[in-house]
């Protein structure tokens, strides 16, 4: 087991298979040393385990642990091109598209569920640039949608 699988195994997580996509694509693809994600939805076991708008129907803190897993199917998309988590010397960007009321503006707080994990993860590895971006729909209505750019070594 890899150091990051190590450090989400001590917050009782693991990294899940990929999910599969929902349309015409794949999961993650690598360019030199660096993989670029597709958009992850919070997939838990075969099923979308939130949907809605923030704001709306749905609260912030269901908003940020959606993003929890998005980042961790995230971490498996990355896993499933490299192999090895071990590899990944630097999470260098992430995105994340948050469905939201239009009056909601706590989209940084959403996004901190994939960030913090992606740290806890990673450790200073794990310490990214972002965007989080507010959204009025995203697709099977999911309520959060994490891209991730990630460098490797060896």
């Amino acid at each position: 087991m890899s150091a990051p699988e190590d450090r989400l195994a001590e917050l009782g997580l693991s990294v899940p298979e990929v999910p599969a996509p929902v349309a015409v694509y794949v999961p993650a693809v690598v360019s030199d040393d660096l993989v670029f994600t597709s958009g992850q939805l919070p997939m838990k076991n075969g099923e979308l385990m939130l949907t809605g708008k923030v704001g709306g129907e749905v609260g912030p803190e269901e908003a940020k642990e959606a993003a929890q897993q998005c980042a961790l199917n995230a971490i498996a998309a990355v896993k499933s091109v490299v192999g090895d988590l071990d590899r990944v010397a630097q999470v260098v960007k992430v995105v994340v598209f948050v469905a939201s009321t239009p009056d909601f503006t706590g989209q940084p707080q959403v996004a901190n569920g994939a960030s913090e994990l992606l740290g806890k993860a990673f450790g200073d590895a794990g310490i990214h640039a972002r965007s989080a971006v507010g959204v009025p729909v995203l697709p099977l209505d999911a309520t959060v949608e994490v891209e991730v750019v990630v460098r490797t070594r060896g």
